[in-house]
C-alpha cells in the first residue's frame, strides 16, 4: 500500500499531468486549426510574431517567481519581507517589456507593416505569462496543484476558442486571432489580481514549513539588493525561450513566413512534448526541491538520481513515438500542404530525451548557489543556437535550423551535466 505523502504525490502529480496533457491537447488543436484555416504564409506571420513576444516576455517578471521558490523553501515564513520589493521589480519590468516590443514594432529596421500590427497586437500576451507566473508561484509554494492545474489551463484553452471562432467566422483574419490572443491574455491578467493581492497582504498558506510563527525580525531587501540575489533567475528565464524560439524567428527572417509557418507547426507540436517535463519539475518538484536542498540533502540527491533514469527513459519512448507517428499525424491534423512538417520533425524527435534528461540533471543546479554556473552554461547554448542557426538555415532551410536545435539541447545537457558533477563532488569534499 502507497504511504500517505506517496499517495498526495501521486494524487497532485496525477492532476497536473491530466491538465498537461489538455494543455498539450489545446494547443496542438488551436495550431493546427490555425494553420489550416490561415495558410503557410498567414500563419508564418502569426507564428514568428508570436515567437518574438513569447521569447522577450520573461523579460517581465525577470525570473522573481524562480526566486521566490528559492528563498521560500529557504527562509520559511519569514521570506515574505522579499514581497513588496519584487512585486515592484516586476511591475516595472513588465512595463520596459512591453516599451521594448513597441519601439521593435515602430522603429525595428527589418520589421515590415505586416510584422509590425501583429506584434503591437500580441503585446498583452506578455502580461498575461507574466499574471501565470506570478500566480502559479504562490501556488506551488500553497501545494495547491488542482488550482495550479487550472491556471495552466486559462492560456492554452482560450487561444483554442479563438482558433475555433476562426474555424467558425469567415471574415477572421490573421489579425482577428491576434486580438483574440490579446483578448485572453488581459482576461489571465484580470484574474490573477484577486490572488497577487493576497499575496501582498501576507493571506498565503505556505506549505512544508509549519505554522506561522513569531520570527525575530529580519531587514526589508531593497530593489538593490533583490538584483543581486536574483539576476541569475531573470537571465536565465530570458535565455530559455530565445534557446528554444529562436529558430522559428531566424527562419522567418532568413527564409519568409512561409518556411516559419511550417518551422512554426514543429516547434508547436515540441512545445506541447516538453510541457511534460516541465510539469514534473517546475509545478511539482521545483519548491520542494529548494527545500530539501537546504533540510534535507539526502533525499534531494535520491530524487534527482531517480529523476534522471525516469526522464531518459520517458524521454526515449516520446521521441520515438513522435518520430514513427508524425508522417501520418501531421497530414491528417494540418493538412496535405503541411506534409513536409513531418520530416522536420523526425529530426527534432532526436531532441526529445536529451531536453527530458537535461530537465532532470539541471534541476540541481537550480538550488543553492548554483544559478550562475546555470546561466553560463545556457548562455553557452544558446549563442551556439544562433550562430547554429545562422549558418544552417540558409543551407539546409527548416531542417538547418531542427538540425541546430538538436545540437544546442546536446550542448546544454553536456553544460548541465558537467556543472553538478562539479556540484558533488564539492559536496563530497
Amino acid at each position: 500500500m502507497i504511504p500517505r505523502p506517496g499517495r498526495s504525490a501521486v494524487a497532485a502529480i496525477s492532476t497536473l499531468g491530466i491538465a498537461t496533457a489538455l494543455g498539450a491537447g489545446f494547443v496542438f488543436l488551436a495550431q493546427a486549426i490555425l494553420a489550416r484555416r490561415l495558410g503557410p504564409s498567414d500563419y508564418g506571420l502569426f507564428a514568428s510574431s508570436l515567437a518574438t513576444v513569447t521569447m522577450v516576455a520573461p523579460l517581465a517578471g525577470f525570473g522573481l517567481s524562480q526566486f521566490r521558490l528559492r528563498v521560500y523553501g529557504a527562509e520559511g515564513w519569514t521570506a515574505d519581507r522579499w514581497l513588496t520589493a519584487s512585486l515592484r521589480f516586476t511591475a516595472w519590468s513588465a512595463l520596459l517589456t512591453v516599451g521594448l516590443v513597441v519601439a521593435w514594432a515602430l522603429f525595428g529596421g527589418p520589421v515590415d507593416a505586416s510584422t509590425r500590427s501583429m506584434l503591437l497586437l500580441l503585446c498583452p500576451v506578455i502580461l498575461g505569462v507574466l499574471a501565470v507566473n506570478l500566480v502559479s508561484s504562490k501556488m506551488r509554494l500553497e501545494d495547491r496543484y488542482a488550482a495550479l492545474a487550472g491556471l495552466h489551463l486559462l492560456m492554452p484553452g482560450g487561444r483554442l476558442l479563438v482558433a475555433l471562432l476562426a474555424l467558425l467566422i469567415p471574415a477572421m483574419t490573421v489579425y482577428s486571432v491576434a486580438l483574440g490572443y490579446c483578448a485572453v491574455a488581459l482576461l489571465v491578467v484580470a484574474l490573477s489580481l484577486a490572488p497577487t493581492r493576497a499575496m501582498l497582504r501576507g493571506e498565503m498558506r505556505l506549505q512544508g514549513h509549519g505554522p506561522r510563527v513569531a520570527a525575530p525580525p529580519r531587514p526589508v531587501p531593497a530593489v538593490a539588493e533583490l538584483w543581486r540575489e536574483a539576476w541569475p533567475y531573470g537571465v536565465a528565464a530570458i535565455l530559455y525561450p530565445v534557446f528554444f524560439q529562436v529558430s522559428t524567428v531566424l527562419v522567418k527572417y532568413i527564409n519568409g513566413d512561409a518556411q516559419a509557418g511550417r518551422y512554426g507547426i514543429a516547434m508547436a507540436v515540441m512545445t506541447a512534448i516538453y510541457l511534460l517535463p516541465a510539469t514534473i519539475y517546475q509545478k511539482f518538484l521545483l519548491s520542494k526541491l529548494h527545500r530539501w536542498a537546504v533540510h534535507d540533502k539526502p533525499k534531494f540527491w535520491r530524487i534527482h538520481r531517480q529523476g534522471n533514469l525516469a526522464m531518459l527513459l520517458l524521454g526515449l519512448v516520446v521521441g520515438a513515438g513522435l518520430a514513427a507517428t508524425a508522417p501520418l499525424l501531421v497530414p491528417l491534423a494540418f493538412g496535405e500542404q503541411y506534409r513536409g512538417v513531418a520530416a522536420i520533425l523526425m529530426v527534432l524527435a532526436l531532441a526529445i530525451p536529451v531536453r527530458f534528461l537535461s530537465t532532470s540533471v539541471g534541476s540541481a543546479l537550480l538550488t543553492g548557489g548554483h544559478m550562475r554556473y546555470r546561466v553560463r552554461a545556457m548562455a553557452t547554448a544558446t549563442f551556439a543556437a544562433i550562430a547554429l542557426n545562422a549558418m544552417l538555415i540558409p543551407v539546409f532551410d527548416e531542417f538547418g535550423a531542427a538540425a541546430a536545435t538538436v545540437a544546442a539541447e546536446l550542448l546544454l545537457l553536456s553544460a548541465m551535466y558537467r556543472g553538478v558533477r562539479r556540484v558533488k563532488r564539492s559536496a563530497e569534499a
